[in-house]
C-alpha cells in the first residue's frame, strides 16, 4: 500500500509535469502568435486611422457652415479661377453673384454651389463636393453658359418644349439645368433675388 501510494504521486506528478510542459509550450506559442497578430493589428489600425483622419482645414470649413470662405467676394469684381475635374480650369474676370452651402454637415460631407457672371456677360456655374476626411479628395464641377444663340452649349441645353415655344434660353434656365431643384439649389436661387419658381394660373 505504501509502495502504491508512493508511486501514485510520482506517476501523477510526471503526467502533470508532461502536461504542464506541453501546455507551457502551447501557451508560449499562442502568446507569441498573439503578440505578432496584435502588433500587426495595431499597425493596421494606425495606418487606417491616419488615412481616415479628418483634414484640419476641412473641419474648420465644416464648423463655419453655412458660411463659406469666399462669402466676402459676393458682388466684388475680380479675377477668379474655378477648378474643374477632368477639364481645364476656368479663369475669368467677373463677379460672384451668389453662393450657398448647407447649415451643417453631420456626416462629414457637403456640397457648395456658386454662380459667377463674367465681364463678357457669360455665367459660370460651379459645384464643389467636400469631405472632411483627409484621404477623400474634393470633387469640382463647372459649366459655362454663353447667352449667344450660336453657342453650341446653349443650344444643347435647350429642351424640346423651349425650342417649340421659340423662347430664348436664359442663364436662369441653364442654372436650373446644372443645379436642379435640390434644397440647397433653392437656397442659391433665393439669394439671387431672381424668380425661379414656376408660375401657374
Amino acid at each position: 500500500m505504501n509502495a502504491e501510494s508512493s508511486h501514485l504521486p510520482v506517476t501523477v506528478s510526471v503526467s502533470v509535469a508532461d502536461d504542464g510542459k506541453s501546455g507551457t509550450d502551447a501557451t508560449h506559442k499562442d502568446a507569441s502568435s498573439k503578440d505578432i497578430s496584435s502588433s500587426d493589428t495595431a499597425s493596421e489600425k494606425q495606418r487606417g486611422s491616419s488615412a481616415s483622419e479628418p483634414s484640419p482645414d476641412k473641419v474648420r470649413m465644416q464648423g463655419q457652415l453655412p458660411a463659406l470662405d469666399d462669402d466676402a467676394d459676393v458682388g466684388v469684381e475680380k479675377e477668379y479661377i474655378v477648378t474643374r475635374d477632368g477639364k481645364a480650369d476656368l479663369r475669368f474676370a467677373g463677379v460672384l453673384l451668389a453662393s450657398a452651402a448647407p447649415d451643417s454637415a453631420p456626416e462629414g460631407h457637403w456640397e457648395e454651389y456658386r454662380i459667377y457672371q463674367t465681364s463678357g456677360g457669360k455665367h459660370v456655374f460651379a459645384k464643389v463636393t467636400r469631405n472632411v476626411l483627409g484621404k477623400e479628395q474634393d470633387t469640382h464641377e463647372a459649366e459655362v453658359f454663353d447667352p449667344s444663340p450660336s453657342s453650341v452649349p446653349s443650344q444643347l441645353m435647350r429642351s424640346a418644349r423651349e425650342i417649340a415655344r421659340a423662347r430664348p434660353l436664359t442663364w436662369m434656365d441653364a442654372a436650373i439645368a446644372f443645379f436642379g431643384y435640390q434644397p440647397l439649389a433653392k437656397v442659391l436661387y433665393r439669394k439671387l433675388s431672381v424668380r425661379f419658381e414656376e408660375e401657374i394660373t
